[in-house]
């Protein structure tokens, strides 16, 4: 009983938890939507929901880490909270003008998706995912230490969206309750973690006093200078790896149609759904990780072998049994209908190799100030996988989508390091690291 409830109370079983609860609803729903309504209707569902992504660079920013990061450099509070404050107000209205260019663009391309209660469910669903935007402050908390609750609160308002969701479903309701729900769920995620925040959050080093509450008022235009100059490369390196992320499906409802999106959404889901273990587990290793460069170049390295190692292994092993597992797997959750997405997930599911490792390879540009290269290795990403799409959909469908999938993420997860002198550097040398290898400003002592 003691190990079980040491289990549950670790701060990366918290984080974790949150994360599976969210893609394991997002699972379920998807096969519930495919069975019930078709695989059409789960076609204009992941449209639009693949749409919904590309606010996610907006409304974060590239601001999460290099806040923290920044922040530990200040020795006032009140600067340290200025930045703070500064880059939530940041967030929260690029939000909101990225949302309302968004939807704008979407109506655009995708006219005969505004009918019924869709006129209103899209609208909602890109607006209130500004309030993603708070969740800065949930960084700030998992810095000072402060997981579980943050984690938790999430995993209980997903489960709760879940079951409305899910009920609305056998109610006989559409797609359109069911992106309404989503956009609600922004908000209450958004509130809730500046709510703990408020209960949470400790004075800032040595100082006694805990901040005022979040005000637009405390906005710094120099603060914000600095950190948007920072974040640059960073927020567009997040568009654009949500380009090639995502493009996949918007181009398959574009040149395929809805009912083709729909069946490769079906099995892109089941492959993305263990992205959900790396996420988790980088974002609960980045303070070990900044620490660990703090300290020396040799230590560093160490730990990053070790997490890339543990990363890689076991996206390997999913792959594997997954490629076995897969026939078995679609007829069992989707049915006959969704036989061709057999292929696919077989196909897809070798993506994840490279980026779990991905995920660790991000966090390593933020800690090394080599932020550019992440901008580098996604639009180079984004330009294979629009390319290849482009060539392959017309010719091979899916199966073509597939493919141009794992190309381009292997290119942008993994193998844009070899084309930086410094990364290849760093590269050999993480290999080559061994106890006392290695100096402070990663020198060999060979």
């Amino acid at each position: 009983m003691k190990i079980i409830k040491k289990l549950l109370m670790a701060r990366a079983t918290a984080m974790l938890g949150d994360k599976l609860v969210k893609l394991a609803a997002g699972a379920i729903l998807t096969v519930f939507v495919a069975r019930m309504l078709g695989a059409a209707e789960l076609g204009i569902y992941s449209i639009v929901m693949a749409w919904s992504a590309f606010l996610v660079p907006l409304t974060s920013m590239g601001l999460n880490n290099l806040v923290v990061r920044q922040m530990t450099k200040l020795s006032s509070g009140q600067e340290a909270m200025t930045m703070l404050y500064t880059a939530v107000s940041i967030r929260l209205t690029l939000g909101l003008i990225g949302g309302g260019v968004l939807l704008g663009l979407f109506y655009l391309l995708n006219p005969e998706l505004f009918s019924g209660h869709l006129n209103y469910a899209i609208p909602l669903l890109f607006m209130l995912q500004a309030f993603f935007g708070f969740l800065l402050f949930e960084f700030y908390l998992n810095y000072q230490g402060t997981f579980r609750s943050p984690a938790y609160a999430k995993s209980v308002i997903s489960l709760l969206s879940f079951a409305v969701k899910l009920l609305l479903l056998l109610q006989g309701f559409g797609i359109a309750s069911l992106l309404l729900m989503t956009a609600i769920e922004f908000l209450l995620v958004g509130l809730t973690q500046y709510l703990l925040y408020l209960r949470k959050h400790q004075p800032f080093k040595e100082e006694t006093q805990r901040w005022q509450r979040y005000h637009p008022r405390h906005f710094s235009f120099a603060q914000a200078k600095v950190l948007l100059k920072r974040s640059a490369w960073l927020w567009l390196s997040g568009i654009v790896s949500v380009i090639y992320l995502k493009i996949d499906i918007v181009m398959l409802g574009s040149i395929a149609g809805a009912e083709q999106a729909g069946i490769y959404a079906a099995a892109s889901r089941l492959s993305e759904l263990w992205y959900i273990f790396p996420a988790t587990l980088a974002v609960r290793y980045y303070p070990d990780m900044l620490k660990a460069f703090e300290k020396g170049w040799h230590g560093y390295l160490l730990k990053l072998r070790r997490f890339a190692l543990m990363f890689f292994s076991a996206a390997l092993a999913i792959a594997l049994v997954m490629t076995l597992c897969a026939e078995w797997l679609i007829l069992l959750l989707f049915g006959e209908a969704f036989n061709d997405a057999v292929t696919v997930l077989r196909i897809h599911i070798w993506a994840g190799c490279f980026i779990f490792v991905r995920y660790l390879i991000g966090q390593h540009l933020v800690i090394t100030e080599q932020e550019p290269l992440s901008l580098f290795s996604h639009g180079m990403g984004a330009l294979i996988n629009v390319g290849l799409n482009l060539w392959w959909i017309p010719q091979y469908g899916i199966v073509g989508a597939a493919w141009a999938t794992l190309i381009s993420y292997a290119y942008a997860s993994f193998f844009f390091l070899f084309f930086a002198k410094s990364t290849r550097t760093q590269f050999w040398q993480l290999l080559r690291v061994k106890r006392a290898s290695l100096t402070d400003n990663g020198t060999m002592n060979d």
